[in-house]
């Protein structure tokens, strides 16, 4: 490993030390080289050198003031091609670089290194080098934290252990609370039909397609709030381009809804339910699909603005509104187009 020469019983660091699992302190590497600016170049060489214990070398050393306050870093590379043995390494050193603080939440920092280019970040807490992210620690935040959004997507909670460690008894616990949370939500889908009951009795084909709507509208949904939430951890899109991606959101949703509705049109002339109805099932898809996408774009954003992470309750929460409010969208179409 790396030995350091700072001493890290420092007031900065003992301060990480009751951060939970999910900060950048529960990630970083206490292994790490630094120098004092005013090091010759010749002599940083040889402190390099006399600090590496394995095959492994570091991509950058730390240049801290007497004070071991960080001051820049400066690549191994050009430490070590430097044909002035005698220059100072602080005046070579790059003042502009990445950093980040132990107490960062791993869900930031994730969201700015997922964006790669970057093999070494260096932790600094009151000013004071404490720890660094190699490409190694930097692999597994983002991994950890890609994985955790993944699981909260299907709603579920994150799970603590790998997969084929975690017992039935967890999964129970993880899976348990959101799914009844939907079930309560799904309840209303249930009332919506039978608030248009007399409508199904009337033009019982109606029921037919029940299924093909509501999937349709929640597949369309879930496609659009995936690449949404990836697009908002990535820093690509925030709320103040609302307005620009709802229009994009409902110039595609157009496009595919005229796809579908063809298809749509297609089936029901194939299952023989009559003109009326085909149009029925064609109108309802459009309409359905291009609500999904006004609803899909704006909920994300909105919770991400309250604080809330999108990422947990998105796409199973948007898919079961589409559920019920495709339903009406459905059934007001029928009675206007059957009289009905």
């Amino acid at each position: 490993m790396i030995k350091s020469h700072q001493h890290y019983s420092s007031p900065a660091l003992s301060a990480t030390e009751t951060l939970d699992e999910t900060s950048v302190a529960g990630y970083m590497n206490a292994d790490f080289i630094t120098v004092p600016a005013t090091m010759t170049v010749n002599h940083a060489r040889e402190y390099l050198l006399s600090q590496l214990k394995t095959d492994e070398i570091p991509t950058r050393v730390f240049i801290t003031a007497d004070d071991y306050h960080l001051r820049g870093t400066l690549s191994v590379k050009k430490l070590l091609q430097c044909d002035e043995r005698d220059k100072a390494v602080g005046v070579m050193m790059d003042h502009s670089y990445f950093q980040v603080s132990p107490d960062d939440d791993r869900n930031d920092v994730a969201h700015l290194l997922g964006k790669g280019g970057l093999d070494v970040v260096p932790v600094v807490a009151n000013n004071t080098l404490v720890g660094v992210l190699g490409e190694r620690e930097i692999a597994r935040l983002v991994e950890d934290e890609n994985t955790e959004d993944a699981q909260r997507q299907g709603a579920s909670l994150p799970l603590d252990k790998p997969y084929l460690e975690t017992s039935p008894w967890a999964l129970w616990r993880k899976r348990s609370v959101w799914l009844l949370m939907l079930f309560v939500a799904e309840a209303y889908t249930g009332n919506v039909l039978k608030a248009f009951e007399d409508q199904l009795e009337a033009a019982i084909a109606l029921a037919f397609f029940i299924p093909l709507l509501i999937g349709t509208g929640g597949n369309s949904g879930t496609q659009i709030t995936s690449t949404l939430v990836r697009a908002m951890a990535l820093g690509e899109v925030s709320l103040r381009n609302l307005g620009a991606v709802i229009r994009k959101e409902v110039t595609t949703s157009l496009l595919i809804a005229v796809t579908i509705g063809l298809a749509a049109w297609v089936r029901a002339w194939i299952m023989g339910v009559g003109m009326e109805v085909t149009l029925v099932v064609s109108l309802s898809l459009v309409a359905i699909t291009v609500w999904s996408a006004i609803v899909s774009s704006i909920i994300p954003m909105l919770l991400k603005r309250l604080g809330i992470d999108p990422a947990v309750v998105s796409a199973p929460f948007i898919a079961t509104f589409i559920d019920g409010t495709g339903l009406i969208i459905y059934f007001k179409i029928a009675q206007q187009v059957l009289g009905i």
